[in-house]
């Protein structure tokens, strides 16, 4: 269902800001008084204007007093409940910017066969014996899953194929996603469920690939190719909102209070206001609905800064191209080395032409929707870049904050040009870890390579950006991500582009106080202050203080969400 539905998006102003000041006052208890102080240890607030205090106090989910500790006690009251951080340190809730939760979800049911750290995939025998143990459980005819293969490190350097899987079972339908989601893989049953054969032709901006000197389906399927199995696959909707629950688990246990699903169908929207009504939400969920549903943000899911039990519409998602890692994201230039399948003057494809992608930003700017633009190539880029300065000429700048995900090519140039529409860049800077080898020696060589995700040319031109973990993609560890922002180290252990590192405060500003004014939340979300909520998370140790490269290994203890605790790590 979801995987039928959200799969699809790889395929393919004034008024805001005051409903953010109170948008989430719905999801809040006013009736309680209880009052909690954290005291004796680092309060990082991310506010420039108070970056460190001594005690925070909390009250009906909101922070009441940040500060020295005598000044906080003091408004906190004598009945207030004290909390000893005992030196730990507390931050403000952190801010996924970009992913696709409904995905995160589905995934819970799917047999992991990703690379490590993520999962436990070497080789091709690997992804067999997981399946063929899948297989003992599953009753013939009925499907088996598979989410987080890729290519770039398995052994033999390409994709599963029909072959491959038809070695597992040729009575099971099996399909397999890409870790990138822009590509799926199936055996012999599941192209025929599907009705995929010789004569079935690829849609525009897809591809079916071929068995060598045949017209025979190999079994891979790239980009808008994926329409043609989608419809086929299972869905269970009670299945669905259980592994809601699960998903913002997961989430919560990373730190993360707010995350969004970018690109959400008409059955995700119906779910997630299912999930809101019985009251399963307890992070706060931002859907971006795909551009093919945006009949419904006229009709029934208004985007709005008023969450809804947790949730709300926030505005629209458009994509224009695929994955660096997958090569299907289009670019100016070719790639360093082209597929198997592809010439070596490859560059890459558009999911639409220019004066489609015009077309659809001007709709978009005229309804006045916030806009979030998928584009990974510099290409891809240019035409968000060329949509977006149209439509201001037309429509008026304002206070739109679009906003372009991924942006992982995005050229000098192409930042100057950002920065005067007032383009947010959205990095996916965990890229540099766990496919920065892979960037450097075969997709887009060394010199490209080390411009990706260009964090601190960013910083340099004082333009806003936001860092996001595309999860289901990868995990959604959100001090990983800062770490990968900080260090841009690769599995290989080398830097890959140490010019584009940015600091440590930086990088927490991307998962912030940054991604909360992307959402148009800065007034109540992203920083420890007076009058915001008490979104909050508990660390180990202080980012800002420890080794960079270390990081990565600090524990996210407890994530607080609206002043209740929501996750707290028990080892």
């Amino acid at each position: 269902m979801r995987l039928k539905t959200t799969l699809l998006f790889v395929l393919s102003s004034g008024l805001w800001m005051a409903a953010a000041q109170c948008s989430a006052s719905s999801d809040i208890d006013t009736g309680s008084n209880k009052t909690t102080v954290y005291l004796n240890g680092d309060v990082v607030t991310m506010n420039t204007q108070q970056p460190e205090a001594e005690a925070v106090a909390v009250r009906n989910g909101k922070i009441l007093a940040v500060g020295r500790a005598d000044p906080v006690l003091s408004a906190a009251g004598n009945n207030a409940h004290i909390i000893d951080l005992k030196g730990r340190t507390l931050l403000p809730g952190f801010i996924d910017a970009h992913g696709h939760f409904g995905m995160s979800a589905m995934y819970m049911a799917f047999e992991n066969i990703a690379a490590p750290p993520v999962g436990p995939v070497n080789n091709m025998a690997d992804i067999q014996k997981i399946l063929n143990d899948k297989k003992t459980t599953t009753p013939a005819g009925e499907w088996i899953l598979g989410r987080g293969y890729d290519e770039a490190y398995l052994a033999e350097g390409r994709h599963p194929n029909r072959a491959d899987l038809d070695q597992v079972s040729t009575e099971h339908p099996i399909a397999l996603v890409h870790v990138s989601a822009h590509f799926i893989t199936c055996n012999s049953k599941c192209l025929e469920l599907a009705g995929i054969n010789a004569s079935t032709q690829a849609p525009a901006g897809g591809v079916i690939r071929r068995i060598a000197g045949s017209n025979e389906p190999n079994g891979v399927l790239e980009e808008k190719a994926l329409s043609k199995l989608l419809p086929f696959l299972p869905h269970d909707s009670e299945q669905y909102l259980g592994l809601i629950e699960q998903a913002q688990d997961h989430y919560a246990s990373f730190g993360v209070t707010t995350v969004q699903d970018g690109a959400s169908m008409a059955s995700d929207l119906q779910l997630f206001e299912q999930a809101a009504q019985r009251g399963l939400l307890k992070l706060d969920l931002i859907a971006y609905p795909h551009y093919s549903v945006m009949a419904l943000l006229d009709e029934q899911y208004i985007p709005s800064q008023q969450y809804k039990n947790h949730w709300r519409v926030g505005g629209v998602k458009l994509g224009l191209d695929g994955s660096p890692q997958g090569k299907t994201a289009y670019l100016t230039k070719p790639y360093h080395q082209a597929p198997d399948n592809q010439n070596n003057d490859y560059q890459g494809y558009p999911t639409m032409p220019q004066a489609e992608v015009n077309t659809h930003i001007d709709h978009f700017y005229a309804q006045g929707w916030q806009t979030l633009v998928h584009a990974n190539g510099d290409a891809a880029s240019q035409q968000m870049i060329e949509a977006v300065a149209l439509a201001q000429q037309k429509h008026g700048q304002g206070d739109r904050r679009s906003v372009m995900i991924h942006a992982q090519t995005v050229r000098e140039d192409q930042l100057d040009q950002m920065k005067a529409l007032q383009i947010i860049p959205s990095y996916f800077a965990s890229h540099t870890y766990f496919w920065g080898d892979w960037h450097r020696d075969s997709v887009l060589g060394p010199q490209r390579a080390k411009r990706i995700s260009p964090l601190k040319s960013s910083v340099d031109r004082h333009m806003p950006y936001t860092l996001h973990n595309d999860a289901p993609v990868v995990p959604p560890d959100m001090l990983r991500l800062v770490w990968s922002a900080v260090n841009r180290v690769t599995r290989s252990a080398q830097i890959l582009g140490h010019e584009q590192r940015v600091s440590v405060l930086d990088a927490l500003r991307g998962v912030t106080l940054h991604a909360a004014y992307q959402n148009f939340e800065e007034q109540i979300k992203g920083s420890i202050e007076e009058g915001k909520l008490a979104d909050l998370v508990v660390l180990s140790a202080n980012p800002l203080r420890v080794d960079p490269m270390t990081i990565k290994d600090i524990q996210v203890l407890e994530t607080i969400k609206a002043g209740e605790s929501i996750y707290q790590n028990k080892h």
